[in-house]
């Protein structure tokens, strides 16, 4: 979990002002032009600090979740949760407070132990810290490359949040992160068959059509690739109606035949 006070410089308790001037400041520092085309990243992580710490809904909400970081115990909390390897609501406690103390290899250790994916964390954590625990832990997946685990975290974060809306206003972020995931990093990580399914999976999820066009045309190349022509003909038909401009298709089209 990003600390956006700390990429600003400010403390907990800065203003409205106090947080746009540091934006300005730092972000003449480490704007792409003034220090390279390596600072793209650290300025869209300032981007979205300002943007969430300058909304007072936003921030609020981070607030809550930051919050925990300093929550006081008056016994070994964490102690008390590793003892108890055999109780499945305590190891989901300790991954949430491992994730939440930077501890995240140790917290992904124990994600691993307890089945990954077939671990049902919402089972035992409040739905709160479980959505909130499975952003960070989707966060920690990405870092090391688990981008399809990454991705099926997102996609139930985004499922739910459909279902009955927790994050609100940082939920752009969320998905933001979601179609970063997909564009750039699961086509290559993943094999022909589970990319369909993952195609699938967005397109369930209430994204706009434009966005679907895309993932169906992407969806349409893989199943080229598969030998299904004739699904894949009816993929990109259907992308087709959901953007008529979509972008290149020419030889898609062209390959199969619309």
């Amino acid at each position: 979990m990003e600390n956006y006070y700390t990429i600003l410089g400010i403390t907990h308790g800065a203003g409205p002002g106090e947080v746009k001037r540091a934006f300005r400041e730092r972000a003449k520092k480490i704007h792409p032009d003034v220090a390279g085309e390596t600072a793209h990243g650290e300025m869209r992580k300032l981007i979205t600090a300002y943007e969430v710490l300058s909304d007072p809904e936003r921030r609020q909400e981070y607030d809550r979740a930051y919050d925990r970081f300093v929550k006081p115990h008056n016994f070994d909390y964490r102690a008390f949760l590793r003892e108890q390897k055999d109780d499945p609501e305590c190891q989901a406690k300790l991954i949430f407070f491992d994730l939440l103390h930077l501890e995240e290899d140790e917290a992904l250790e124990i994600w691993d132990a307890q089945g990954g994916l077939g671990f049902s964390m919402e089972q035992y954590l409040e739905r709160e810290d479980w959505m909130d625990c499975t952003f960070i832990l989707a966060e920690e997946l990405e870092k090391r490359s688990r981008y399809y685990e990454s991705f099926v975290l997102l996609a139930d974060l985004v499922r739910e949040e459909r279902r009955r809306p927790y994050f609100r206003h940082f939920m752009p972020e969320v998905e933001m992160f979601l179609k970063e995931l997909v564009r750039l990093r699961l086509r290559a990580s993943v094999d022909d068959e589970t990319y369909v399914e993952a195609m699938e999976t967005l397109l369930e999820l209430g994204f706009p059509r434009r966005d679907e066009a895309r993932w169906m045309r992407s969806m349409a190349e893989t199943l080229v690739k598969m030998g299904e022509s004739g699904a894949a003909r009816a993929v990109l038909q259907e992308a087709l109606q959901r953007d008529p401009s979509l972008s290149n298709v020419v030889q898609l089209r062209r390959k199969l035949k619309i």
